[in-house]
């Protein structure tokens, strides 16, 4: 901050001595009020000469209450000025804590500025060449107490609003104690004309002289220039700054940022933003004057204020760590929900941040309303236009001019083909990440009429893949028919714990030791009643001391379509329909005759479990994209509903195998068993359920029958497979972009609304980038959340760093900015969802090489370095 003075004093009676006061105080002297480091340094000679003052708030009540009512009372700002012992010694270390600033005379300080080569001088004796358009005049008010104390008070009645708040930030000493070093003898002169005064004349000691100080609150242009040849004399001049030299040259920005617990991920994101070229001149310069106070929804300004002076303390000569307190509490009151000290995500953050910053800074304080035509057949340049338009009438701000695009979203529904265009900002992407990486998956699929026997498949699906993946997969393994559907059930203990049947499910719900079974349905029965059999028998091997065997629980339940007449009979008769295809006699005949077949009956006799520890025979019947376990004889069998009570062709033990079971009737959740269903009972049910549950045991003479090890046990899901080395889940950011740019239906929660078919439609949505903003911010969407679980995609994107060529996605084809992107910054995440670290890569222009920012610790790195698994947020700007 630099300020040019002069000293007025009211009229006094001549006398000798009085005389030459006034003849000296009569000729005003331009003085200015600079840092005092950057005068120690600035200075060819020792900075001598120069005595001090201690500043401290002037008396007011102590208790919180009364100070409010005292400042309610008395708005000026008042200062004790209290005269040091001793003079300034010489160079900055006279300075040391707190804020120090040096009083010195104009046209000295324009001969020191012309030694530096700076290009920077005077005009005359109040102002300052070039960058005038930010100064700004403050009225000081001076009074002697006492010998060696002065009394400093600034107005509200002699300065304007925004004048006196800068003053406030200047001499703030709440925060951090403030010192004043005049070389320009002004002070001198006041004591002394006080002092005869009072000796004289005998006038009241508190008289008041006037300090008129004209304030430059100059940008980047007054810092190039005084730091043009000589970098490190760069010089605050703004009164956010307080007394850091702050600049863009050497090693400024090269600050870290102390962490105040599990706040890595907002010092990552303000490193990052605190590095965008045109937000650090912007904030860097006058940007005071374009705070928005009376927006609703902003923070007043606070938000904006806390970040630029956040940002301002990170360009500096000072390379001590900043401690982000009033910025975290900012922003905060902006978003509660970083209130607080639990881990947060840096771009939820950043999305904040950015609004909050927009909100504060926006220009335009009434917004006007425009309804947004619809394109109407007219040309999507005019339609783009327009939607732009709209967006800047209501929306002013760095934040606009750095971060917003505009894409271009096309829903087209899909019965009458009407098609919706609008064009909206955007002021980051979010982009998907495909992932490359599968996860094996063992479904064991059954059929519900008893035409063929089990198999056990096993799929590859995406790692982070949906429900929708594994049933293709499934289906395609299975050869279902056009007219088939599959219901994936996940079994426990038994019995069916639940049905998978809401597709966008992911696949992560599902644990490794969790058991899958899927049932072949008609398409056309997918709404019928289903029975569910759960099923128990004898076990020969559980006799011990016990010569009564024990009863022992089937661990894959059967599903058939309900008829529609149930009654005794034709449970008995479906249930025993299901079970053909695990009859011994058949299954050793079907296998002895088929050609080829090295499967030995006599291991279907015993139930010996194959090689991979389940009990269905390991027969490979195709690759990909999965494989079986299964025989490779199947017979085929169709059945009505209406056909599986009469139980089929002529079978003579029929009767036989009928006594081999009993039926029960469970409760809906299948957990208790109700009463016995007889075979020739008719009336077994008023109302028929969506699933009817009953449990059928087993006699003794029914397990040496059929093939039981096929419905003892279930194959878990396969565990993850291990990725060998060298082949690690890879993807490049143009996939990303595809993948983000694809056509895609919406999801059921996200119906559109036709106008032509009046009704809520799931239409298809594509998207297209139309217009660039200067800084594309990319958010790799690497976290996915459900009810239940939480996941981290550690996928390795690989992204340009000096060429990001985004032509071939812009759909609009006339004439535009450069499309091309180099890369400055990374927020990285470490870790996974449980508990991880954020940091940020960052290239530093002045440094001319890529550094890493991990909270307080700033060290340099290889550009070699900054692509890994860890990236999350990417910065660019246009080339």
């Amino acid at each position: 901050m630099a300020t040019a003075a002069t000293a007025s004093h009211p009229a006094s009676a001549s006398t000798s001595g009085r005389d030459a006061l006034a003849a000296a105080s009569s000729s005003p002297v331009a003085v200015c009020l600079v840092p005092f480091r950057w005068w120690a340094r600035v200075r060819e000679e020792e900075a001598a000469g120069g005595v001090r003052y201690a500043a401290t708030a002037a008396a007011s009540p102590s208790y919180y209450g009364l100070r409010l009512l005292h400042s309610f009372l008395h708005p000026d700002l008042v200062l004790r000025l209290e005269r040091g012992d001793g003079r300034a010694g010489g160079g900055a270390g006279g300075a040391a804590g707190g804020r120090s600033y040096a009083l010195v005379p104009a046209d000295e300080l324009s001969r020191a500025l012309a030694r530096q080569n700076s290009g920077f001088g005077l005009q005359n004796k109040h102002s300052f060449a070039g960058d005038s358009a930010g100064a700004y005049p403050l009225v000081l008010r001076i009074s002697v107490r006492e010998t060696s104390i002065l009394t400093l008070k600034i107005s509200k009645k002699d300065n304007p609003v925004e004048n006196y708040k800068r003053a406030n930030k200047i001499f703030n000493v709440d925060s951090q104690p403030v010192h004043v070093w005049d070389f320009s003898g002004q002070t001198n002169l006041i004591l002394m004309n006080e002092w005869n005064k009072l000796h004289h004349d005998c006038c009241p000691a508190d008289q008041e002289n006037l300090l008129e100080v004209q304030v430059y609150a100059m940008s980047d242009s007054l810092t190039s220039k005084i730091g043009g040849t000589n970098k490190e004399n760069s010089l605050d001049l703004d009164a956010h700054s307080y007394n850091r030299s702050f600049g863009r040259a050497g090693s400024m920005g090269l600050i870290g940022l102390e962490n105040l617990g599990n706040t890595c991920f907002m010092n990552s994101s303000i490193q990052c933003l605190a590095h965008t070229p045109m937000l650090v001149d912007y904030f860097l310069g006058d940007y005071t004057r374009n705070i928005n106070r009376t927006n609703p929804l902003g923070l007043n300004g606070e938000l904006a204020l806390a970040f630029g002076e956040l940002l301002r303390s990170l360009w500096t000569t000072d390379r001590k760590p900043v401690a982000p307190h009033n910025f975290k509490e900012k922003i905060a009151c902006f978003a509660p929900q970083f209130s607080g000290f639990n881990q947060h995500d840096s771009q939820e953050l950043l999305a904040f941040l950015l609004d909050g910053l927009h909100e504060d800074l926006n220009q335009v304080k009434c917004k006007p309303y425009e309804e947004a035509k619809d394109a109407s057949g007219r040309p999507d340049e005019e339609v783009a236009d327009e939607y732009w338009s709209n967006h800047l009438a209501r929306n002013d701000s760095v934040i606009v001019d750095t971060c917003h695009g505009q894409y271009k979203s096309t829903l087209t529904c899909p019965t009458c083909s009407k098609r919706s265009v609008t064009f909206d900002p955007f002021m980051y992407l979010s982009l998907p990440v495909p992932s490359t990486a599968k996860r094996a998956m063992t479904v064991t699929v059954f059929s519900t009429d008893g035409s063929r026997e089990p198999c056990s498949y096993d799929v590859n699906v995406p790692k982070f893949g949906t429900l929708s993946d594994l049933v293709q997969a499934l289906s395609i393994a299975c050869l279902l028919g056009d007219d088939e559907i599959l219901l994936v059930a996940e079994v426990y203990n038994n019995c069916i714990l639940r049905y998978l049947e809401e597709p966008s499910d992911s696949v992560s719900l599902l644990r490794d030791g969790d058991k899958l079974a899927a049932y072949r349905l008609p398409k056309k029965y997918e709404k019928s009643p289903l029975v569910i059999f759960t099923h128990q028998h004898f076990d020969e091997h559980s006799t011990g001391d016990n010569l009564t065997p024990q009863k022992k629980e089937f661990e894959a339940p059967l599903l058939a379509v309900l008829p529609e007449r149930v009654n005794g009979l034709s449970l008995h008769n479906i249930y025993l329909k299901l079970l053909n295809p695990f009859q011994l006699s058949k299954r050793a005949s079907s296998l002895n005759g088929s050609a080829g077949s090295n499967v030995d009956s006599a291991d279907l006799m015993d139930g010996t479990p194959s090689d991979s520890g389940s009990n269905f025979q390991d027969i490979q019947l195709e690759d990909d994209p999965g494989s079986s376990k299964c025989s490779t004889n199947e017979c085929e069998i169709t059945n009505a509903p209406d056909e599986l009570y009469d139980g089929g062709a002529a079978d003579p033990n029929k009767e036989r195998r009928v006594e081999d079971f009993e039926f029960y009737l469970r409760n809906e959740r299948g957990d208790v068993q109700q009463q016995k269903i007889e075979i020739n009972e008719l009336d077994l049910l008023e109302t028929i359920p969506s699933r009817l549950h009953v449990n059928v045991h087993w006699q003794q003479n029914a397990s040496i029958q059929y093939a039981a090890s096929m419905l003892n046990s279930l194959p878990e899901i396969n565990k993850l497979e291990l990725t060998p080395k060298g082949t690690e889940d890879s993807v490049a950011l143009h996939g990303c972009l595809e993948a983000f740019l694809k056509e895609e239906p919406l999801g059921p929660e996200d119906m559109w609304y036709c106008p032509c078919c009046r009704k809520h439609q799931q239409a298809m949505k594509k998207l297209d980038l139309w217009r660039l903003p200067e800084v594309l911010v990319i958010h790799l969407k690497r976290f996915s959340y459900t009810q239940f679980t939480r996941n981290k995609l550690e996928t390795f994107v690989d992204f340009p760093t000096t060429d990001l060529d985004l032509s071939s996605y812009i759909a609009d084809k006339s004439e535009q900015p450069s499309s091309h992107y180099c890369l400055y910054a990374i927020s990285n995440h470490y870790g996974n969802m449980g508990g991880g670290h954020y940091t940020a890569s960052i290239y530093h222009e002045e440094g001319k090489g890529w550094y890493k920012f991990d909270d307080d610790c700033v060290t340099p790195i290889s550009e070699n370095s900054i692509k890994t698994p860890a990236a999350y947020v990417l910065f660019y700007r246009r080339q």
